[in-house]
């Protein structure tokens, strides 16, 4: 998954093409390591991500720009001080280095025209976003990198910005392929693919092995390359430096995108499938969804995500102590048959025995009953007889607390994954709000402060024209499926996996079985199921539905119901949303079925 020299060789183009000539309207800090610059020319508007993180670093045009906070970090104020209404006149890259340099004309804080570059560098943990001014002076970064960082190159407001150091490659485009080739076959001890890979500069891990796959098939020793082997390797690279680039991205059988380049990819043979994109910008848009969506919820929910985890732990260690003690009851009734064995033949017994040796008529054996020597046969028999009633009263209680704990983590379990899945700030204060309300939170509220407006819920339109409505949360499931949802809408949810609640809205209409499907991969996607496939989803008549009393949010009970068996499809996802961006997933409690 490296976006390679060669494929940003492509985005420069790309972005040339489209953004050269247009001005910087806004500038945005979703994230520490994300911006977003907001150009506008004759074509209209483009948004341009930039992101500097370990995980993904990229640039390219997006369709689904991350939510911005409240207030923008002081970087991103710098920014806008110095590039808004800058005009983009350039995009350079040096040779095949993983580096891009957008060139702007602006103006400084007194109207004279100044220059100013900024300047992406994608490297892995190493990668940063870094403005320059026209005598090559940082004016800032998104990473800061000082002399206890790096001893080799500092990135500081003030320093004169140096390119990273180069690799000891050279270009793909600027030495023959033959002479690659060559090189390749002196790496013993290494596959071709990773002979390749060493050899040459701008080509990411899969391409060498798309080129070791169509040269010579089989990715062998370097050493055993014969001439040739070597003339065919030289053939493939030259189809590279040639090729008609076509962004497309590796998708597995669940449909989980594995990796992506700018040629078709036939290494893997049947066991995937290839999706082709208009654009590199749409390909990367597609492929660092899911990825950057779950990174950034997990900055932006981090200290909600470690108290939900720390209630998870409390809850699941207190009931493993409360089923220990419910396996200390479970001999009780031998307390009872101990006390009346004593009883029957008190007679016989005499005190200061430590133990009576008496005849068990359950069993027709003889049995050894340990007694306190203290007390009188009579007194030891009530002393078992107090013991098992303990036992007993013990076994209901922590039956019923083992009911209710399982069920309190059962929930906690669905305000985790259902956090894990928000997009926006908005999503994550009103999982928040919910765990103010069902008590785990104390509210920080103001007396008199206006609540928020509750969000609405995502909102799809099926091919037969049917509403599909589906919870954001477990407070918004149980607004949905018992209060706005009629009587006839149909009610659909992943069986045994924690979901949103999802409503076909009928309007008195019979839905026909291709809007049912739908609404059913709907539902599966925004379910803990997502990269499942054959994910059962239940679905019944909001008749159907009883909330136990003092259930906790989103939990609903169901006797008649029916079951669909769906892969979730994100692609079908997207088409049907009515929202934009289209894809807002979190999730839900899991309900009980009858």
């Amino acid at each position: 998954m490296a976006l390679d020299g060669l494929t940003l060789q492509f985005i420069r183009k790309e972005i040339a093409d489209a953004a050269v000539g247009c001005r910087i309207e806004k500038v945005h800090q979703p994230s520490r390591e994300e911006l977003v610059l907001v150009l506008r020319g004759r074509n209209g508007a483009h948004k341009l991500l930039l992101s500097a993180g370990a995980n993904s670093p990229k640039i390219h045009f997006t369709q689904f720009p991350p939510e911005n906070p409240a207030k923008p970090p002081m970087l991103c104020m710098l920014l806008r001080k110095h590039l808004t209404s800058a005009l983009l006149t350039n995009v350079r890259q040096e040779g095949l280095e993983r580096a891009l340099f957008l060139d702007f004309d602006a103006t400084n804080e007194i109207g004279n025209p100044v220059k100013l570059t900024l300047c992406i560098e994608i490297m892995a943990q190493y990668s940063n976003i870094i403005l320059i001014n026209e005598e090559g002076i940082i004016l800032d970064a998104v990473k800061r990198v000082d002399s206890e960082t790096s001893s080799r190159r500092q990135i500081l407001p003030g320093m004169l910005y140096k390119l990273p150091p180069k690799q000891n490659k050279p270009d793909l485009t600027a030495v023959s392929s033959l002479e690659i080739a060559e090189s390749v076959a002196e790496k013993d001890g290494k596959t071709v693919s990773a002979a390749i890979l060493a050899s040459v500069q701008g080509l990411s891990p899969i391409v060498c092995r798309e080129v070791t796959s169509r040269a010579i098939g089989e990715d062998k020793r370097a050493e055993m390359l014969t001439d040739s082997d070597i003339q065919l390797i030289a053939r493939e690279l030259d189809n590279l430096k040639s090729c008609n680039p076509t962004p497309c991205a590796v998708i597995d059988p669940s449909g989980k995108p594995l990796d992506f380049s700018f040629m078709q990819i036939t290494q893997y043979g049947d066991n995937v499938r290839l999706k082709e994109f208009d654009s590199f910008s749409a390909l990367l848009d597609d492929f660092y969804y899911e990825k950057d969506r779950i990174e950034r919820t997990k900055q932006n929910s981090s200290e909600l995500q470690k108290l939900v985890s720390n209630l998870i732990q409390r809850t699941a260690r207190k009931l493993d102590l409360q089923r220990a003690e419910l396996e200390q009851c479970a001999d009780r009734e031998q307390l009872k048959i101990n006390a009346e064995l004593i009883a029957a033949n008190i007679y016989q017994l005499q005190k200061g025995a430590p133990f009576y040796e008496v005849y068990n008529y359950y069993t027709n054996e003889m049995i050894r009953i340990n007694a306190n020597p203290a007390l009188t046969p009579n007194e030891n028999s009530q002393r078992y007889y107090k013991e098992y009633r303990k036992a007993k009263t013990a076994e209901q209680m922590l039956t019923s607390l083992i009911d209710q704990g399982e069920d309190e983590l059962a929930y906690l379990d669905t305000v985790a994954d259902s956090l894990s899945r928000a997009e926006t700030t908005a999503q994550i204060a009103e999982i928040k709000a919910e765990l103010n309300h069902t008590g785990y939170l104390k509210s920080k509220q103001k007396p008199g402060t206006k609540a928020p407006k509750p969000l609405a819920p995502m909102e799809y339109e099926s091919s037969d024209g049917f509403i599909i409505l589906v919870g954001r949360n477990n407070e918004q499931n149980d607004r949905l499926s018992l209060k706005t949802a009629s009587k006839n809408d149909i009610w659909l949810h992943t069986q045994k996996f924690p979901g949103s609640h999802t409503i076909i809205v009928s309007e008195g209409r019979e839905v026909p079985e291709n809007t049912l499907i739908e609404a059913a991969i709907i539902a599966a996607y925004h379910s803990r199921a997502r990269q499942s496939s054959g994910v059962p989803v239940d679905y019944t008549q909001v008749r159907n539905l009883k909330k136990p009393q003092g259930a906790k949010p989103g939990k609903v009970i169901y006797h008649v119901y029916n079951t669909l068996y769906v892969t979730p499809d994100r692609d079908l996802v997207n088409k049907l949303s009515k929202s934009k961006p289209p894809v807002e997933p979190v999730v839900c409690s899991t309900p009980i079925r009858g």
